[in-house]
């Protein structure tokens, strides 16, 4: 009776500390309840609530069992791309009712994005090094995450890898050097990239996923697993010096994406990678930025090709204006991935990250009807899970079936924007 009594004062300790944003209410000094009754020495010690992985269920405390917090399963994820400047904002409340309200179950979140900044500030060296605490985007990151559990929306931490200007400027020797001037080599925009031929980039992102793991996010993404994409004459002036003599892109890109599974592994979260839609229908050659469909397939828990109709050429699957055809686009777009591996058993999940996004003045813009074809496309093959994007995180509400019982939720519009990827 001894050991039931000490596990109902955990029990009751734990339910007492439980956190969340929306869960806390101000604790009134008068009606605050007692201190708890000290354990007796020797009694195991007690785990903070946010570090406990189990739900708790009113039975006899001898029965409970421990059960994955890991909801839902990653065959059945509904998400929506919230990037860091909406979690660490108000914003973040209205996707969470929206989500409370409709079928989405699980939020993207950018824990470093494709500036180098941070979602929180972090512990791992080279962060601290090169100033990434100094533009964090929300402090409180893990109240923030406490409150996604209390409502069911499963993290999902999303890590940016090659493209990152902040490590390329700080860390000169772990990036890419322009042939002409010596100095870092930049894209069209004028932006830096770190050399994806180095081992200290990769080791770098995985350090942050092991720190989101431990913090609480449920499954770790990444995403600019890759080289740049940028014309053949301006990649002509990239040098990266820790290429090794006869190393290919491809050899690269799959050697660092089995780095990161490995680093990730005894973590227990599912590591996936986000990848070109295109990688699933080309079949020959790498896009000249290292990704190969076999590659990622092998060896991800998911994979999540972009399949944006905005971002498909002229003529692709045989449409003059592949972003007016969303339905077939996706369905097409699709099926090329189920074949390339369906051959090769125990490959990868598929996850499309689908548009909800209207690109520049491009027409149609994406309304709800837009999304929803989608969707219908996906669903159609049997691929139960996907992510919408879009780079500001505003989302339609009438693109989102709403929850079994609930009242449908009113259409909602939404600016067009300049986006994806």
């Amino acid at each position: 009776m001894a050991v039931v009594r000490q596990a109902g004062v955990l029990l009751l300790a734990a339910l007492l500390t439980s956190r969340g944003l929306f869960a806390q209410d101000p604790v009134d000094s008068a009606t605050a309840p007692a201190p708890l009754p000290s354990l007796p020495a020797g009694a195991a010690a007690t785990v903070p609530v946010d570090q406990l992985k189990v739900l708790l269920r009113p039975t006899e405390i001898r029965y409970v069992q421990q059960e994955s917090v890991l909801l839902p399963p990653t065959a059945n994820i509904k998400a929506l791309y919230v990037n860091a400047w909406a979690f660490g904002s108000p914003k973040l409340w209205q996707l969470v009712r929206l989500a409370d309200e409709t079928e989405i179950n699980a939020f993207v979140i950018d824990v470093k994005d494709d500036t180098g900044c941070l979602l929180y500030p972090s512990a791992v060296p080279t962060a601290e090094q090169i100033g990434a605490n100094k533009c964090v985007r929300a402090k409180d990151a893990k109240a923030r995450l406490d409150t996604l559990a209390a409502h069911g929306i499963y993290p999902i931490a999303r890590i940016v890898v090659a493209k990152d200007p902040l490590l390329a400027e700080r860390k000169a020797s772990w990036s890419v050097k322009d042939r002409d001037t010596g100095g870092l080599w930049r894209d069209r925009i004028n932006i830096a990239w770190v050399d994806a031929y180095n081992d200290s980039v990769w080791i770098y992102s995985a350090q942050l996923a092991q720190e989101a793991a431990r913090m609480g996010f449920q499954e770790v993404q990444f995403d600019y697993v890759r080289f740049p994409d940028e014309p053949r004459e301006r990649m002509a002036t990239a040098i990266f010096p820790a290429h090794r003599a006869g190393q290919t892109q491809r050899e690269a890109v799959r050697e660092h994406v089995a780095l990161l599974k490995d680093r990730l592994k005894p973590y227990g979260v599912p590591v996936t990678f986000d990848i070109f839609g295109l990688t699933a229908s080309v079949t020959t050659g790498d896009l000249g930025i290292g990704q190969v469909w076999e590659d990622f397939v092998s060896v991800a828990d998911v994979v999540l090709p972009m399949v944006y109709p905005s971002h498909y050429y002229r003529g692709a699957f045989g449409y003059a204006w592949p972003n007016g055809q969303p339905y077939h686009v996706v369905h097409s777009a699709l099926t090329d991935a189920l074949k390339r591996s369906e051959p090769l058993p125990g490959s990868a999940e598929i996850r499309p990250f689908l548009q909800a996004f209207t690109l520049g003045r491009r027409l149609p813009r994406y309304t709800p009807f837009e999304i929803r074809e989608q969707i219908r496309a996906a669903e159609d093959l049997g691929i139960t899970s996907w992510v919408l994007w879009n780079p500001r995180s505003v989302y339609q509400r009438g693109s989102l079936r709403p929850k079994h019982g609930s009242t449908s939720p009113e259409t909602q519009t939404v600016s067009s924007v300049r986006g994806g990827r």
